[in-house]
C-alpha cells in the first residue's frame, strides 16, 4: 500500500481497522472504515477516540466521500487523519485536499508525480481551504 500525503497531517499506519457497525457494537478502535452509504454524523459519539477515518470511492463518479470528509472536518471538527481509497483520479487531488482529506491510498502502479502536479496546478481558489488542510 502506497500512501500519498495531501495535507499537513502525516499518514499513519494502523494494524486494526474497524467498521462503523463494530464501533456501535462496542469495539474499541482508533481507525474506522466509513462506507459510502454511511453518514459521517454517525461517528460523532466516537470522535474522541478516533485517529483515522478511511473513506471509500467505489467509482470516481461517486462523490459521497467528498461530503463525508467535509462533514467530518467542518461540522464534526474531526482533527485526526482522513484517508481515501478506491477509484480516485489525480484530477481530484485539489478537491480532496479542499474537503479536508489528508492522504490517499494510491492504486498499484500509480505515479505520485501526477498527483503532485495536479496539486500545484491551481494557484488561486475562490473558496478557502478547510483548516488543517
Amino acid at each position: 500500500m502506497q500512501l500519498l500525503d495531501l495535507g499537513s497531517r502525516k499518514a499513519h499506519y494502523f494494524e486494526t481497522m474497524v467498521s462503523l457497525a463494530d464501533l456501535k457494537a462496542g469495539s474499541k478502535g482508533q481507525a474506522v472504515l466509513l462506507k459510502p452509504e454511511e453518514e459521517a454524523e454517525e461517528l460523532r459519539p466516537f470522535m474522541a477516540s478516533l485517529q483515522l477515518v478511511l473513506l471509500q470511492f467505489p467509482t470516481f463518479r461517486d462523490g459521497r466521500a467528498f461530503t463525508q470528509a467535509r462533514t467530518l472536518r467542518e461540522y464534526l471538527h474531526f482533527e485526526g487523519e482522513i484517508r481515501v481509497e478506491g477509484h480516485i483520479l489525480p484530477d481530484q487531488a485539489d478537491f480532496l485536499k479542499r474537503c479536508g482529506v489528508d492522504s490517499v491510498v494510491l492504486e498499484e502502479g500509480s505515479d505520485p508525480a501526477l498527483w503532485f502536479k495536479r496539486l500545484k496546478s491551481f494557484s488561486f481558489n475562490y473558496q478557502s481551504l478547510l483548516e488543517g488542510s
